[in-house]
């Protein structure tokens, strides 16, 4: 029975193609809407976590805030009692940073200038282009050697051969680094500009670039089969109780990966819920067809009830047809929807995920919408008198 009236409603449609067209236009509409920016919102978020998490998912970055006491606690010292002290921290790495000129021959620019430790570029997984990060002996010794951004490298060395070559870092004086390495490009994360940013030992730093009172920012490596966002919750907790909420500042790849994950899947199911208005004019649209379909066919139903067909079925009749032209409309909209939500993707550069939740969403809110608004005009067609029905003109 139920194949026999998805039959009559598919007859129906195509024997009115006009009127089926402009009655699903609202349930189309509504469902390409919410598929589009619901897709486009798990696109965007994924872009948006991928770029946050590019520098390492399971880093948190540390930076003391400037304070009498803040210098006494954060120094060199303190990464190996923070890694003792709160549970799933891997490595602890001080860094320090200022900015400062440089210059190859004639060719001067100025940027950020950072002393790291050896294992940095493995902590951050930092891939060399060519020539070699420098080693930890590189670093117990003091020496003068640096690895450049690709974009200070390219600045600095138009013509490509960086490695092996010196340039003059300008503090209170100029000094010859050698140049070991030119790293590969690597997106920006947590504050982080790596194609800009030139990469010194620290020690070298410290006792030979600029003396420092403490350590700028301290980049923690959760260790491997520990949540991230654990790890930083229970950092916070013992850096609370160590100096205070005031004293420091903690963020994570993790978190804020969430929290902008968080954000973005909100506001997408706001302007979803906005979408979700076309579906409800789309119902109120196929009710009005469905009445005016019950009218055009009063003979029919009077023909049937002559010939037995109870009130249920002829209430299942058009209700079935409700829901065929619904289920119909929601189809196409998703396929619509997920079209329009590629090509948006495509042009803003963000990589494509479907929204299965919303695309079954939808088709079940439009069957939904079917039932709902099919329920008055085939229950005013299954309660037609019979005779009254063959009488209709």
């Amino acid at each position: 029975m139920v194949v026999q009236n998805i039959k009559l409603a598919l007859g129906s449609m195509k024997g009115g193609k006009m009127r089926t067209v402009l009655s699903l236009l609202g349930i189309i509409i509504g469902v390409a809407s919410v598929v589009t920016i619901l897709t486009l919102g798990n696109s965007a978020s994924g872009s948006i976590t991928s770029s946050i998490t590019s520098s390492g998912y399971d880093l948190i970055y540390l930076s003391p805030m400037s304070g009498t006491k803040t210098r006494e606690t954060f120094d060199e010292f303190f990464a190996e009692k923070l890694r003792k002290n709160v549970d799933g921290i891997g490595q602890v790495m001080p860094t320090v940073s200022s900015s400062a000129n440089l210059r190859n021959g004639s060719i001067t620019t100025r940027t950020s200038i950072v002393g790291v430790n050896s294992n940095y570029a493995s902590m951050v997984d930092y891939n060399e282009s060519y020539g070699k990060w420098f080693g930890v002996e590189d670093n117990i010794f003091k020496r003068q050697v640096v690895v450049l951004g690709s974009d200070v490298a390219e600045k600095l060395f138009p013509g490509g051969n960086a490695v092996g070559n010196y340039i003059t870092i300008y503090r209170d004086q100029g000094k010859k680094y050698l140049v070991v390495a030119v790293m590969e490009e690597k997106d920006a994360s947590l504050g982080s500009s790596f194609n800009s940013t030139v990469y010194i030992p620290y020690n070298t730093y410290t006792q030979r670039f600029q003396r420092v009172s403490g350590v700028g920012t301290y980049v923690i490596k959760v260790a491997e089969n520990h949540d991230p966002k654990v790890v930083n919750n229970d950092a916070q907790k013992y850096l609370d109780e160590l100096v205070g909420s005031d004293n420091y500042m903690m963020i994570s790849s993790a978190s804020l990966a969430e929290m902008v994950s968080s954000v973005t899947g909100t506001l997408s199911v706001f302007l979803a819920a906005i979408g979700g208005i076309s579906l409800l004019v789309g119902g109120i649209g196929i009710m009005n067809i469905m009445l005016v379909s019950v009218a055009e066919r009063t003979k029919e139903i009077g023909i049937r009830k002559a010939l037995g067909a109870s009130p249920r079925v002829i209430r299942g009749q058009f209700l079935t047809e409700a829901i065929t032209l619904t289920s119909f409309g929601g189809v196409v909209g998703i396929a619509l929807g997920i079209g329009l939500s590629k090509m948006v993707a495509n042009i803003a550069g963000w990589g494509f995920s479907v929204s299965v939740d919303a695309c079954l969403l939808s088709v079940g809110f439009s069957m939904a919408i079917g039932i709902f608004f099919g329920m008055y005009p085939a229950a005013k067609a299954a309660k037609m008198d019979p005779i009254d029905s063959l009488n209709y003109e």
